[in-house]
This record gives C-alpha cells, sequence and structure tokens, in this order.
C-alpha cells in the first residue's frame, strides 16, 4: 500500500476519517442498545414488528438506495449520459411491482423469511432448502456490489494505491457489517438504515443545489455543457450512447430494464422488510413512502451524473475509477470549491462519509437476510426438521452471518474493477429470475405445486448464474471478472431476457409434468390469508 500525496483528500485524512469514525461509533451504539431490545426471534428477524409505516419506509428507502445507486448510478450518467439515467429510471419503477404485487400478500402469508410463503402449501424442506439457497445467492452478488463501491470510495479518499489497500477496505467493511447484524440484529440494522436514508436525502440534496447553483439553476445550461464536455456531443444526451451500437447492445438494454423493473419484487432483503411493520395496511404504507423518498432521491441523480460529466469531467473520473463509481465523490470536491481547497476537502469528507454510511448499511441488511435466510429456513426447518429452539435458531443466525460475510469478503477482491451498477443489475436478474416466478405462482396459481417451485428456483438460478459467467461480465474484458482469460459466448452483459422467463417457464413446465397435487384447501387458506391477513404473524 503507498500514499500520495496529490489531491485536497490526502491533505484532509483527519476529517475524513474522523467523519468516517463518528458514523461508525454512532451506529455501533445503536447496535449495542438494539441488542438490549432483541429477546426472541421475532425481535431478531423482524425487529418485534414495532416499526411504523413512516419508519419502515424510510429502513426500506435506506436498505434500497445502495452504493450502486449513489456511486455506481451517478458514474453511469457521468460516462454514458441518457443510458446511464436508465438505471435510475428502471430502479424506481420496480416499486410498483412490489406495491401492487407483493409486499400486501407476503406480509399477511409469511413470518420472517420469503420461504415461509413459498413453502406454505408445498413440502416443507426441499422448497425451504431451495429458497435459502437462492436467497444466500442472490445476497452475495449484491454484497459484492456494495463491497466494491466502498473500496473504491475509501481508496480515493485517503489517496491510496495498490490491491492491497483495496482489500483492507473490503474486509473492514465485511468485518462491520457482521458485527451490526450478530449484535443488533434486525432492530439495529433498521435504525442504521433510517439514519443512513436520512443523511444520504440531506447530503444528495446538498449537492444538487450547488451544482444548479453553478449553473445559476438552468438545467438546460448543465446538460448542455455536459453534452460539451463528454467529447460526444448531443449523443451524450440521447439514447444509444452505451446500449445502442449494435443489435447486441440493444438486446442487452431491454435485458437490463426487465432485470430492474422485476428484480426488486424478489429481492429477500427487500422482503424481510415487509415483516417488520405490525399489518399489512402498514406494509402498504411503508412501501408508498418509500416511492416517494426514492422517486426524489433517483430525480436528483440527474445532477449527480450530468454534473459530474460537466464539472468534473470523464477523463478525471476515469483516471481515479475506469467504471465511474468516483463521479459523486469528486463532484462534491469541485462543488465544494475544488481540489487542495478547504471546502472542496470538507464537502467530499462529509458527502464520502455518507456514502460509506450507505454501503454498511446495506451490507447489514444483505447480510440479516441471507443469515437469516439460513438459519430459520435451512437450520430449524430442514436440519433441525422443526426441533430447533428461537435461541438456538438466533445462534445459528449470527453464526451464519459471519460465513457468509466471510464468503462475501472473498469474493469481492476479485471483482474490484466492475461498476456497482452494473453488479447490483446482476443481483436484480437473478432475483428475478429464481425468486419473483415462485412467489407469484405461489400467491396467484391454484395448481403450483412444489416440482414447479423446485424448477422455477433451481432453474432460474441456473440459468441466470451460468450465463453471468459466460458472459463479458465474466471474461473477455479488462474489467471481467477473469480479465485475463476469454471463455464467454453469451453476448448480453444481463441475462434477464433470458432467464427470467426461463424461470417463469421452467416453473410452469415442472408443475404440469408432476403428478404431485397441490393441495386446494392450503391454496384457499393461503389466499385468503393474502388477501384479507386472517390468521396472519
Amino acid at each position: 500500500m503507498t500514499f500520495a500525496a496529490t489531491s485536497s483528500a490526502g491533505d484532509h485524512r483527519a476529517l475524513i476519517i474522523s467523519l468516517f469514525l463518528a458514523f461508525v461509533f454512532a451506529t455501533l451504539g445503536i447496535t449495542v442498545w438494539a441488542s438490549r431490545q432483541t429477546k426472541d426471534a421475532t425481535d431478531f428477524y423482524a425487529g418485534g414488528r414495532s416499526f411504523s409505516g413512516f419508519q419502515n419506509g424510510l429502513a426500506i428507502s435506506g436498505d434500497y438506495m445502495s452504493a450502486a445507486s449513489f456511486l455506481g448510478i451517478a458514474g453511469l450518467i457521468a460516462l454514458s449520459g441518457y443510458d446511464g439515467f436508465l438505471y435510475s429510471i428502471g430502479f424506481l419503477v420496480a416499486w410498483l411491482v412490489a406495491l401492487l404485487l407483493v409486499a400486501e400478500p407476503l406480509r399477511n402469508s409469511g413470518r420472517f423469511t420469503m420461504a415461509d410463503v413459498l413453502a406454505f402449501r408445498m413440502r416443507q424442506r426441499p422448497v425451504r432448502t431451495a429458497a435459502g439457497i437462492s436467497t444466500i445467492v442472490v445476497s452475495i452478488v449484491y454484497l459484492i456490489a456494495q463491497m466494491v463501491g466502498a473500496a473504491s470510495l475509501v481508496v480515493l479518499l485517503l489517496d491510496v494505491s495498490g490491491d492491497g489497500a483495496k482489500r483492507w477496505v473490503i474486509g473492514l467493511v465485511g468485518a462491520l457489517m457482521i458485527l451490526y447484524v450478530t449484535v443488533g440484529g434486525m432492530k439495529g440494522t433498521t435504525w442504521v438504515q433510517i439514519i443512513k436514508a436520512v443523511l444520504l436525502i440531506v447530503g444528495t440534496l446538498l449537492v444538487t443545489i450547488l451544482v444548479l447553483f453553478k449553473f445559476d439553476w438552468n438545467i438546460s445550461s448543465m446538460l448542455g455543457s455536459a453534452a460539451d464536455a463528454s467529447g460526444q456531443g448531443q449523443k451524450f444526451l440521447e439514447p444509444g450512447l452505451k446500449y445502442g451500437k449494435d443489435a447486441t447492445t440493444q438486446l442487452d438494454f431491454i435485458s437490463l430494464g426487465i432485470a430492474l423493473v422485476l428484480g426488486t419484487a424478489g429481492l429477500p432483503h427487500i422482503l424481510v422488510r415487509f415483516y417488520t411493520v405490525p399489518t399489512a395496511r402498514a406494509a402498504r404504507t411503508s412501501v408508498l413512502w418509500a416511492i416517494g423518498i426514492i422517486g426524489s432521491f433517483y430525480l436528483m441523480t440527474i445532477a449527480l451524473g450530468f454534473g459530474a460529466a460537466a464539472l468534473v469531467g470523464s477523463d478525471e473520473i476515469k483516471k481515479s475509477s475506469a467504471s465511474g463509481n468516483t463521479a459523486a465523490p469528486l463532484l462534491a470536491e469541485e462543488v465544494g470549491g475544488g481540489a487542495g481547497s478547504t471546502g472542496g476537502a470538507i464537502l467530499l469528507a462529509v458527502i464520502s462519509a455518507v456514502a460509506f454510511a450507505t454501503i454498511l448499511a446495506v451490507v447489514a441488511g444483505l447480510t440479516l437476510a441471507s443469515s437469516s435466510s439460513f438459519a430459520h429456513d435451512l437450520y430449524a426447518n430442514v436440519i433441525r426438521k422443526g426441533k430447533a429452539t428461537e435461541k438456538e435458531e438466533v445462534a445459528a443466525a449470527r453464526l451464519s452471518a459471519v460465513a457468509i460475510g466471510a464468503v462475501a469478503i472473498v469474493l469481492s477482491m476479485f471483482a474490484d474493477k466492475l461498476n456497482t451498477a452494473a453488479l447490483v443489475a446482476l443481483a436484480f436478474a437473478v432475483a428475478a429470475s429464481a425468486n419473483l416466478p415462485t412467489i407469484l405462482y405461489s400467491l396467484f396459481w391454484k395448481r403450483f405445486n412444489t416440482a414447479g417451485a423446485l424448477c422455477s428456483i433451481y432453474g432460474g438460478l441456473v440459468v441466470s448464474v451460468g450465463l453471468v459467467v459466460f458472459s463479458p461480465v465474466g471474461s473477455g474484458r479488462p474489467t471481467s471478472l477473469v480479465p485475463g482469460t476469454d471463455f464467454h459466448w453469451f453476448p448480453l452483459e444481463n441475462p434477464g431476457i433470458i432467464s427470467i422467463p426461463a424461470g417463469f417457464f421452467l416453473g410452469w413446465l415442472g408443475t404440469m409434468l408432476s403428478r404431485d397435487r397441490a393441495s386446494e384447501a392450503k391454496y384457499a387458506e393461503l389466499e385468503v390469508r393474502s388477501l384479507t391477513g386472517v390468521g396472519a404473524h
């Protein structure tokens, strides 16, 4: 690890580190407080179902607005213009699917995890095993994106270079997320997410105001300056710069859009948030608040991305991060007074601390979702066959958080060159391929059975993950997971256009070919519970 002293970040490391430590110690204090309120499994998994719709809406926003949103999308807009903003649109529109199709039925039908709904009228052990594996895979892919974002951020802030520095950062973030989950459970994680959501909105609003002030509140002037600085001219503001070069990139755009819009309704760490409120009405209120907060944030990414393109420039952004992950912090430094100024260094430190808070909050939520699924679905219901005590189940969740965190740390060290938003889009594709078909079939198709559930989950997982491995994301490019070789044959970066229909088709096919008959009485009970809340936990 080597240190340089060429930027204001390097000259103000003490301030940056102080802000980081202040957030870390404050949230650790909240986590310790929450641990004293955690008495049983309901407290650990669902925060005692004690949060209001507004509080949960803030927490959902904090869970959802990840490093991909703050760092990745700003970078994609700064480097790709209009096509980069499509990520913002997809991430926001996805919430309409979650609101209309899954929020209330899941809250009414489940208890702690997605598998509670899927296994309600199926054979418990095989379905819970499949759902647990799917939850862990999706969460780890998402975790990798957050840790890559953390590494890019801290390397910029502390002005360090070398792969060793990034690995230290990834290890630190992993250790903190494990600590948050094992000590605080859902209550501690929720309050960390609420605080982070407030900080992120305030920080983003501040930078947006300063950017617009630079252009005399004239958005057209900002967009024109961004187009001029990009070297692409008017093409920078039109569709096609990233996804319009040929038929393959256009198809990739459609695939990306499908994955983003359908993925949210299958993300395990979002689904478990519906269980932290007391009623289905509160779950619906949570989603409405989340849509308002998240929508406001994604509107501000216009100023972050195009402002970075206009004021920082794509060349400077690429020097710091080839994938654009540092565009937002560099923009904060510029509007604060520029490199070398005290104002620039302070705003850079503040915004970067907010970004770091963003990453910690999201990774805590992801780790909690995956460890809860392991403990509740795999350990308690599959391995122990429902005979585990609540104390044993919570202990298993804490131990699995350590194991899952360790796996995510190791894998993240091989993905440091990928854009965080692109990585998150892959997680969305896997979730929409494996989880969403099974959820919708379970809730709305009377004939759906265990064989269909297993085919849709395992089939969606294998197809989506397999296509990612053999895509340009896996190999063949300098920014691939394995950059030194080329074994890719699938041309698209995002597999959603193939894997999501495959998940639905395999679920249908498995059901139709199986002799297993689903219980009509159980389906009727699930239907009444999901629609009315009668019998809900």
